[in-house]
């Protein structure tokens, strides 16, 4: 039966986390674009947590199409415009995650932090809240609407505004090791880590600037793999399954 989440309603969820995925998670075999199958997996996998009783805010970065850092290095853009450029596909790849959510049935508002009125929301922290109250999902874009500034330091920033308990960086990997997983066979996952050892070691978390803001308003950050099937639910909602804890 087909229902209308956008009603307003009072459902009582008790937690309230944000997740934080890279655009190239949602590309293609080649790195680039949007892959509908992986982008339908995900909006799957959003749905439970959502059925689970959570409430979600989503930051999603922009690499499958464009990234500002590279973009600048060519020495043809120039960083500032490159990181605006990167922040703009962050919006394209908001919009496509709004319409896959919404074909489940569930009620996604888009908020920018560039004002791009025709397509989204300008971002509104009381606004956003509401949402989140009315049991509706939230997707963060335009990073923090400021160039120079990673959008993992944007999720971070997002997830303190909207007061979340959690922030979540989801992805292939099963969570933070001691060392690349992909080239060391011995490579061996940390459970638990405090934000000192992520930013002494300079263990790749987040970059430095996000995870202290996290430090610094006390906010955990969980590390693991959203490409297994119900796997954030394993984590959020039961704390099993494999991932790693910072903070």
């Amino acid at each position: 039966m087909h229902f209308d989440s956008c009603q307003d309603n009072n459902l009582n969820k008790k937690k309230r986390v944000l997740i934080k995925f890279s655009g190239e998670a949602l590309s293609d075999e080649n790195g680039f674009g949007i892959d509908l199958d992986v982008l339908k997996f995900i909006a799957q996998e959003i749905k439970g947590l959502y059925e689970e009783g959570l409430e979600i805010g989503i930051v999603v970065g922009g690499g499958n199409i464009i990234r500002g850092v590279t973009a600048a290095q060519s020495g043809l853009i120039k960083r500032t415009s490159g990181d605006y450029m990167g922040m703009l596909a962050t919006v394209i790849n908001a919009v496509a995650i709004q319409e896959a959510l919404e074909s489940l049935g569930l009620c996604v508002r888009v908020q920018s932090g560039i004002d791009i009125t025709e397509v989204c929301e300008s971002y509104i922290y009381r606004r956003a809240i509401r949402h989140l109250d009315k049991g509706r999902i939230v997707i963060f874009a335009a990073g923090t609407g400021n160039p120079y500034f990673t959008t993992d330091t944007a999720a971070v920033l997002r997830a303190i505004e909207i007061e979340a308990e959690v922030i979540v960086k989801a992805t292939k990997v099963n969570g933070v090791y001691d060392k690349d997983p992909n080239k060391f066979k011995g490579a061996k996952l940390l459970d638990r880590l405090s934000y000192d050892d992520a930013l002494r070691d300079h263990i790749k978390v987040m970059d430095d600037t996000a995870i202290a803001l996290a430090k610094d308003n006390k906010l955990p950050i969980i590390v693991c793999n959203m490409f297994k099937s119900k796997h954030l639910i394993d984590v959020l909602v039961h704390g099993r399954g494999e991932f790693s804890r910072v903070g």
